[in-house]
């Protein structure tokens, strides 16, 4: 379907988009020649829920370049505050998971400026009952095609990240290959790299198969069922996490490794256990 749109015109649309919308493209630089790191803030929800500056603040001195936003809290609707307390940590907003309804309608809008605002790059959807919905599906799909035409001008992009269901078997293929065939390539495939390995998939193989579509990803810690002696900490699990960094690096035109840590060590805090993925991510690197 995308591919009997030509270049040219895609352009043109996306101009044509974003000057209805009322907004003048601004530029980011291009993602840099390795990827930087950042951290899924709902990996330490209840101290970001508790005081969310001081978790911000904690995992910046921790050594991570950005954030990804799984909402607010106190900055909600006041991007300018939220961006001069990432700016004052040298934090960067890596990313944000939000709601597909963010990309409808006159909400549209309201969430370009005010991801503008805070720097944020990239807007990822983490679910939708649509997507393994066999009659919605295609229509979620181009939603997404939309946004993107939207949002490139801009130099941002929208994405999907996935968990174990989106790959769910359909016509002799995945709910997941079924998205990425659907979609343009300026539609991020955030792959959650722990989510993948547990639904049975090499994540580095996925990466490969949808080449420059990784830009943002997720390093989940992950021990697979009846995997014994590991831990939930990157480089301690169970997820070949050098051959999925040399796949982003080759292949996934990645900007951002992002760890999400879901599953904690007993007696460690989810600030500690953040910390630990991030030192053996690091000794991966």
């Amino acid at each position: 379907m995308n591919s009997l749109i030509s270049r040219r015109d895609f352009v043109r649309t996306s101009l044509i988009t974003a000057t209805a919308l009322g907004l003048s493209p601004r530029l980011w630089a291009e993602g840099a020649a390795s990827p930087r790191i950042s951290v899924q803030l709902y990996s330490v929800r209840d101290d970001c829920a508790k005081d969310f500056d001081a978790a911000l603040a904690q995992v910046a001195k921790m050594g991570f370049a950005g954030v990804e936003f799984a909402g607010y809290h106190k900055y909600s609707g006041k991007p300018k505050e939220l961006r001069k307390a990432l700016d004052d940590l040298n934090l960067i907003a890596a990313g944000t998971h939000i709601g597909t309804g963010s990309f409808k309608g006159d909400e549209l809008k309201r969430t370009i400026e005010f991801h503008q605002a805070i720097g944020c790059k990239y807007l990822c959807v983490a679910g939708d009952r649509d997507f393994t919905n066999p009659e919605k599906s295609k229509a979620l799909a181009e939603t997404f095609n939309q946004t993107a035409v939207a949002l490139k001008p801009l130099n941002m992009y929208c994405g999907y990240h996935n968990h174990t269901h989106e790959f769910t078997k359909v016509d002799n293929t995945t709910y997941w290959h079924l998205f990425a065939e659907r979609t343009s390539k300026d539609v991020v495939l955030q792959q959650d790299c722990g989510w993948s390995a547990a639904a049975g998939y090499n994540p580095a193989d996925l990466i490969k198969l949808f080449p420059g579509r990784t830009r943002i990803t997720h390093f989940k810690p992950t021990v697979l069922k009846g995997d014994t002696g590991k831990k939930p900490i990157l480089g301690e699990d169970s997820v070949d996490w050098k051959s999925v960094l040399a796949a982003c690096r080759e292949f996934g035109g990645t900007e951002w490794v992002t760890i999400e840590q879901e599953a904690y060590l007993p007696g460690k805090s989810p600030m500690e256990c953040t910390e630990m993925s991030l030192a053996g991510l690091k000794k991966l690197w």
